[in-house]
């Protein structure tokens, strides 16, 4: 037979055992009442507007704040050249120009860029009138299947801009001179732009003889 210490444990267990259970019990329900209590415009996912000028003309946006600039343009702006490849700022198919740099369009948010000068590869040049980094591409077969070409002819302008404002990489030899413009100088900026069907030669041609003719 239990002692009286025993007995008063054990039921001081049982009391809280039930308590418990009766709370759990009662959560789905305030859970419940919780949601049938929301507004439905609370419910609503919040938008806000942003403005931009995107390949020379004001585009002005009503997003979800978590729309990526590369959404922003293919879905809201029906810009479709920049295109969508790993999603994860690693192949280099959504580059874009932002205030004249390039960026990996897929890896920033719309919202944070109010104000901003957008180019895209449309608004490079036209079938009509080729940019000169276009033509080069075209002429030395450097998009092939041209799904990454967009990207890469966006980060080719840059690369060029680049070295002409000095602006060194991890292969500049001297870094108080302005970087050369060498095959391995090419080669190291453009790393972050791939070409899946292997055109990397074709691609550095290119670029050499649109630096060749700035010359």
């Amino acid at each position: 037979m239990a002692s009286p210490p025993q007995q008063e444990l054990r039921r001081r267990s049982m009391i809280a055992a039930a308590a418990t259970t009766a709370a759990i019990g009662t959560v789905p329900a305030a859970l419940a009442q919780s949601s049938a209590e929301t507004p439905p415009e609370a419910a609503k996912a919040t938008t806000l507007k942003v403005s931009f000028t995107v390949n020379g003309q004001p585009r002005d946006l009503e997003l979800d704040p978590r729309t990526t600039l590369l959404d922003a343009l293919r879905e809201g702006m029906n810009l479709t050249g920049t295109k969508k490849g790993c999603d994860h700022g690693q192949c280099g198919a959504c580059t874009v120009l932002l205030d004249g740099r390039r960026i990996n369009s897929c890896l920033t948010l719309a919202v944070m860029h109010p104000g901003a000068d957008i180019t895209t590869v449309e608004g490079l040049g036209t079938p009509d009138r080729l940019h000169p980094m276009q033509a080069a591409f075209v002429k030395h077969d450097g998009y092939q299947c041209g799904y990454c070409t967009p990207g890469q002819i966006c980060s080719a302008v840059a690369v060029l801009a680049e070295i002409e404002a000095g602006i060194p990489s991890h292969v500049t030899a001297d870094l108080n001179a302005k970087p050369q413009l060498t095959g391995a100088e090419l080669r190291e900026r453009m790393s972050g732009n791939i070409c899946r069907c292997g055109a990397y030669s074709n691609i550095v041609d290119a670029i050499t003889e649109v630096a060749g003719s700035k010359a």
